[in-house]
C-alpha cells in the first residue's frame, strides 16, 4: 500500500493565480492542482537534487507516462509550446 499523500495549502498573488489558471486551461490540465504537482516534479528533476530517491525503473516509468500523455494530447510537449 502506498503512503497517503499530504495535503498542503498555498496562497498565490491574484495575478499569479490567474496566470496559473490560464496555463492550466490552455495546456489541458484537469485542474490547477495537477499543474502545480507537475511543476514541482519538473523543478525537482530539472535541478537534479532528488533523483537519487527514484530508481532507474521509476524514472523510466515517469518518462514513459509523460511521453504517452504528450502523445494522447493530455499535456503538450514544451517544444510545441516554444513553436506556438
Amino acid at each position: 500500500m502506498a503512503p497517503a499523500s499530504t495535503q498542503i495549502n498555498i496562497r498565490l498573488p491574484p495575478k499569479l493565480q490567474s496566470a496559473a489558471e490560464q496555463y492550466t486551461e490552455n495546456f489541458g490540465y484537469r485542474n490547477i492542482q495537477e499543474f502545480i504537482l507537475e511543476a514541482i516534479r519538473d523543478k525537482i528533476f530539472r535541478d537534479n537534487k532528488y533523483d537519487e530517491n527514484f530508481s532507474d525503473k521509476e524514472i523510466h516509468l515517469i518518462e514513459k507516462l509523460m511521453s504517452v500523455s504528450i502523445e494522447k494530447g493530455k499535456i503538450k510537449d514544451e517544444n510545441e509550446i516554444i513553436k506556438a
